[in-house]
């Protein structure tokens, strides 16, 4: 179970880590980047970033491997806002969760469009 300082690190890392790539990259180039989540180590050593990108798939790829390319550079802006003994090293993971949780509603508005409406057992008068 977390303790109270990872769950305010981990907050705290999710919007520095955010606001340092809505200001470092333009949308156009890495399509628009949503931080839904950030996991540390026990020792506050390493967080894991889980991401969404919205855009093409061009873009998504293009997004996580510039990313990735800037790590260093991100941990260092981090760092700068988040005063820490350690800065974490930050590991990016592309979050489908929300896509896939559409996906699913979709299906299910789907079904229901396709299903017969069941109004109920229908009695005729005597």
């Amino acid at each position: 179970m977390p303790n109270l300082r990872h769950e305010r690190v981990r907050e705290l890392l999710k919007r520095a880590i955010g606001e340092a790539i809505r200001r470092e990259f333009h949308v156009s180039d890495v399509g628009l980047v949503t931080v839904n989540e950030v996991e540390v180590g026990g020792d506050l050593r390493s967080a894991v970033v889980f991401i969404t990108i919205l855009g093409n798939p061009t873009q998504q790829k293009h997004g996580l491997q510039v990313l990735e390319e800037n790590r260093v550079r991100l941990q260092g802006l981090v760092a700068k806002s988040v005063v820490l003994k350690y800065t974490p090293t930050l590991k990016f993971i592309v979050d489908d969760s929300i896509v896939r949780g559409n996906r699913v509603l979709q299906i299910l508005e789907e079904l229901e469009k396709n299903s017969p409406v069941d109004s109920g057992p229908t009695e005729e008068p005597a």
